[in-house]
């Protein structure tokens, strides 16, 4: 009888990714050797924060028996519906609830012998030397009850896309943003923030190849018994944005209805917008104005913020107000004074900042939620949006109106995330939930683009 293989995994797929610029790694990521006590030291500061976790929600559990023993029914139900779990919000129930789920222990599944690097047997790493017409996609990968970010290489050129190595994360990651910001050094680094169902967010040098911990992180759940203090954001962070003019800011939006503007400098945030009444979900800086950062929202309110005045800053806000809840929010790259909005029933707005409350246009792109949006730097009038149902559209537009020019089914099943390469706009990355999860695609492959658009025929 034929030996069974191990057991396909229940949950799989890729929530989250994001470009590296080309020229910005090193050619060989620098390769960390860890001691029998520093790892040693590792794996106990993890199982510590496991354990405290652990203590401290039994804690909250008996708190909260004690709190819903002196409600009456009709309290409890009122309770129960005003509560929704925020992986509700995101649909993590269709696969089996477990997508609220921690990594598992460090303690449980490293070996503190096998993780010494042994130099004989990096034969390997000479042939993934990292070359200056490399991009590196880094993707966020989501299996049964672990969760990784894998860094892919990425050669327009040679048509090459494959795993250079991978690294394990904390909780499951639901965005990425890659930033050139190296808090505490005056060199430009290669870095990136995740953002996960764990309220800390985490930073990570990515020339660093065999990183068992972040850099840093902003935020902390505090800790009763070793006495600290909570601050950061205390519920998932569902999305990021760097602020390329003031360089040592990050932005994150959560499920507790909160911004914040970290100086990860300080490793603390600057300031707090509390003018929320849902969650998060999409937020960007505007792309000249360093103090504008536009937010979209649950409630289906886009507001824009000037962020000069900590003090009033919940009080400068400029509204627009669409159907449904706002999924994604994204500034046009070179007419800045627009912006597109994708909401969870598969519509797309365009708005222009100098007109509160006035949508430009409106179009049913999707019958699912959308999931990406990205605009053509290169052809201002090229827009592309994807959707859960799992297609890729392009969109010839306006200040008037937007026409469908062309659509592209992956059979990723949900395609959760869509981002743009930075050298080249027409080349797209793809995160879905059946094989391959992760694609890449060039929409000039397209007759329908490249005659709509006037892109020339390769040769």
């Amino acid at each position: 009888m034929a030996e069974e293989g191990p057991p396909e995994p229940s949950i799989d797929f890729v929530p989250a990714l994001c470009f590296v610029p080309r020229g910005v790694a090193k050619d060989r990521p620098d390769k960390i050797v860890l001691t029998q006590a520093e790892l040693a030291r590792i794996i106990g500061d993890t199982q510590q924060e496991l354990d405290e976790e652990s203590d401290d929600e039994a804690e909250e559990g008996e708190n909260a028996a004690e709190d819903e023993n002196d409600m009456d029914v009709d309290d409890h139900a009122d309770a129960n519906s005003e509560n929704r779990d925020p992986q509700d919000e995101f649909q993590f129930q269709e696969y089996d609830n477990e997508a609220n789920a921690n990594v598992t222990s460090l303690a449980n599944i490293v070996d503190a012998g096998e993780q010494i690097p042994d130099e004989d047997e990096d034969s390997e790493a000479e042939d993934e030397v990292i070359k200056p017409s490399d991009n590196l996609i880094l993707v966020g990968h989501v299996q049964d009850d672990a969760a990784s970010m894998e860094v892919w290489v990425f050669n327009q050129e040679e048509e090459a896309l494959y795993t250079h190595h991978d690294f394990l994360l904390p909780s499951f990651p639901l965005c990425i943003e890659w930033m050139n910001h190296d808090a505490g050094s005056e060199k430009a680094g290669n870095m990136c923030a995740i953002g996960c169902m764990d309220p800390i967010i985490t930073i990570w040098d990515l020339d660093i190849q065999d990183a068992i911990e972040p850099t840093f992180k902003l935020g902390s759940k505090g800790s009763r018994k070793q006495n600290k203090e909570q601050y950061g954001h205390k519920d998932a962070v569902l999305d990021l944005s760097w602020n390329t003019n003031f360089e040592h800011i990050l932005a994150s939006g959560s499920v507790d209805q909160t911004v914040i503007l970290w100086d990860m400098d300080e490793g603390q945030p600057h300031t707090t917008i509390t003018a929320f009444c849902k969650q998060i979900q999409s937020l960007e800086f505007h792309p000249k104005e360093a103090q504008s950062i536009l937010t979209g929202c649950a409630d289906g309110f886009v507001r824009l913020f000037d962020c000069r005045d900590s003090e009033g800053v919940n009080s400068s806000s400029i509204e627009w107000k669409v159907d449904g809840e706002v999924e994604k929010v994204l500034w046009h790259p070179t007419q800045t004074d627009y912006f597109i909005v994708g909401t969870n029933d598969g519509t797309l707005h365009y708005a222009d900042k100098r007109s509160p409350g006035q949508l430009l246009w409106s179009v049913k792109a999707h019958n699912e939620e959308i999931s990406g949006v990205c605009f053509n730097n290169q052809m201002p009038n090229l827009l592309t949006s994807t959707s859960t149902e799992g297609t890729l559209k392009v969109w010839n537009f306006d200040g008037t109106e937007a026409k469908h020019v062309y659509e592209h089914e992956f059979n990723m099943g949900r395609l959760q995330c869509m981002r743009q390469c930075p050298e080249d706009p027409y080349t797209l990355a793809f995160g879905g939930e059946k094989p391959p999860r992760c694609a890449i695609f060039n929409i000039k492959n397209s007759i329908a683009v490249r005659r709509t658009f006037g892109i020339p025929d390769a040769e």
